[in-house]
């Protein structure tokens, strides 16, 4: 059953990213799920991870290394009933190194109410 995208939605999926809820966040991905990160290997679209097997390592092996990362300054757009945008500011220090401050975006694109795609940009601040 299809479920709207709103901004409701979009709030739920970045709290889970914040309380580092990685089932909670991928209650709203679709089985066959793309995370394009903002860097990686594959040039130009950085790190590509496919299904939620995947993504879940990665986002867990994320929450290991930076015990404190947090999105915040969040703002969502609807731009129709596939696609969305969010801007955020991510913070965080890794163990063992040097605070981090990042402006970033995600282009979402859903199918039935649920993620199919997250590409993720982001900038150094400072």
């Amino acid at each position: 059953m299809s479920r709207p995208i709103t901004i409701a939605l979009l709030d739920e999926i970045q709290d889970g990213f914040n309380r580092h809820d990685v089932d909670g966040i991928l209650s709203h991905f679709a089985d066959d799920c793309v995370w394009l990160m903002a860097r990686g290997p594959n040039a130009p679209e950085g790190r590509r991870c496919v299904g939620k097997a995947e993504i879940a390592q990665v986002l867990r092996g994320r929450y290991a290394e930076i015990p404190d990362m947090r999105w915040e300054e969040m703002r969502h757009w609807i731009c129709d009933d596939t696609k969305a945008l969010s801007e955020w500011v991510v913070r965080g220090t890794p163990a063992g190194g040097q605070p981090f401050e990042y402006l970033g975006c995600d282009l979402w694109e859903f199918r039935d109410g649920m993620v199919v795609k997250k590409d993720t940009y982001w900038k150094f601040i400072g």
